[in-house]
């Protein structure tokens, strides 16, 4: 349903469509530039749609997050992440039979082919692991080429399946350890995450002796990261698919943008902060205070988001599995976690940040439990990547299937006028 918003410019009356959604409004602009001669200026596209998705909807005002029509907090009690993941990716929630035959696929994947492992072997190790998963996603894409340009489902299933032995990989090879010959390590009767934290940690004992209480946290965990309308690193992937780049491809510039330290980055960012406080003499009202002068650069990383005016929906389930795992690990007197405590207490009471919103968010518990599972921080921000690869394929998808232009934003050029070369 359309109807008309009337604009005035110097003097003449422009009839701009409305377009009704869901819940929000918005002005089609698609035609402004060929009419008027304007563009629109919007820095960080934060007021612009640049997609119809069904997806994932936030309602910031309230701190709500929608997967597919579904309240985060009924999905998080209800499914787990393979469900989840079935549910972003094809839009509704699976039955048995559908969920049986979803894992199986998933599960009949589950290799790597030795050049991949060679290939991986070679990178240096004191690349970034972020860095080493976007490369090594990109060529898969020497390996995968049949599956590309069939273009059938099989391509979800062979990155679901070969993403957690990747992630494994690496972080066998930033510890030391060998990266080959998995087949003692992954189980296909395994669930998911517990396959994935198997492979991480098959000699631990705090994993073998609390390996349900892990599993469930960390499955909790990447439900929590599957989806989030535009981000940055999901409107890069539907960017690079307006240009007809192969899902690999996309996928790899996706895994990119998470990187930064602004995005998924952030909860390493977080721990690293909060490591510092401590080897500072861990006076958080020091720190606390240097976040609230304006003059001072300092940030309290995992405080406040973009989009949410209120407490992130996402940071309470994250909060609540955070205090359950160091409860049920019998977890106590970690000089780090203690920090992260006493900042999260004194902020909330604080007015600075209550009247600016700035709350924890998910990136603040996020980097906290995989601390207290024990991944190292390096990492933390690979098992986002993880967590968000179900809805960066739905993305993908979705844009293939909408068959959105190709992204060719415009600019407000300030530049030299024309001029000559004496």
């Amino acid at each position: 349903m359309c109807s008309i918003v009337n604009f005035d410019i110097n003097g003449y009356c422009y009839k701009l469509p409305l377009i009704n959604g869901t819940f929000d409004k918005a002005i089609d602009i698609s035609q402004l530039r060929e009419n008027t001669r304007l563009i629109t200026f919007d820095p960080g596209l934060k007021n612009t749609g640049i997609t119809k998705s069904s997806i994932s909807f936030i309602n910031g005002e309230k701190g709500e997050l929608l997967y597919r029509g579904y309240p985060i907090d009924q999905v998080i009690r209800k499914c787990s992440f393979i469900e989840a993941s079935y549910l972003i990716l094809n839009g509704e929630l699976p039955n048995k039979d559908q969920l049986k035959l979803f894992s199986k696929n998933i599960y009949d994947l589950y290799f790597i082919e030795d050049k991949i492992y060679k290939i991986l072997d070679n990178i240096p190790k004191y690349y970034h692991p972020m860095g080493m998963l976007s490369s090594i996603v990109n060529i898969l894409f020497a390996f995968m080429n049949n599956v590309l340009s069939s273009n059938n489902e099989n391509l979800y299933y062979h990155l679901l399946a070969k993403f957690p032995i990747l992630i494994a990989s690496i972080y066998r090879k930033k510890l030391g350890l060998s990266i080959c010959n998995y087949d003692y390590d992954y189980n296909k009767k395994l669930y998911y995450t517990h396959n994935l934290l198997n492979m991480f940690f098959s000699s631990s004992d705090k994993f073998c002796n609390k390996k349900s209480i892990i599993t469930n946290a960390l499955d909790k965990l990447l439900i929590l990261h599957i989806d989030h309308e535009q981000n940055c690193s999901t409107t890069t992937v539907r960017l690079l698919g307006s240009a007809h780049s192969n899902l690999l491809s996309a996928i790899s510039a996706g895994i990119n943008a998470l990187w930064g330290r602004l995005h998924g980055g952030a909860n390493q960012a977080v721990i690293e902060m909060l490591e510092f406080i401590l080897k500072d003499g861990g006076n958080i009202y020091k720190w606390i205070n240097k976040a609230k002068d304006k003059k001072n650069p300092f940030r309290l990383m995992g405080f406040g988001h973009r989009i949410y005016k209120n407490f992130d929906p996402r940071a309470k389930i994250a909060k609540n599995v955070a205090e359950d795992l160091i409860k049920e690990l019998n977890i106590s007197n970690n000089p780090i976690l203690e920090i992260a405590k006493e900042l999260e207490n004194n902020a909330l009471k604080d007015s600075y940040f209550l009247e600016k919103k700035l709350y924890p968010n998910i990136d603040f518990y996020s980097g906290i439990i995989y601390k207290i599972i024990g991944i190292p921080k390096d990492m933390y921000t690979v098992m986002f990547a993880l967590g968000r690869l179900p809805g960066w394929m739905a993305h993908w998808k979705e844009m293939k299937k909408n068959m959105d232009p190709i992204g060719r934003p415009r600019q407000i050029y300030i530049g030299y006028k024309k001029r000559n070369i004496n």
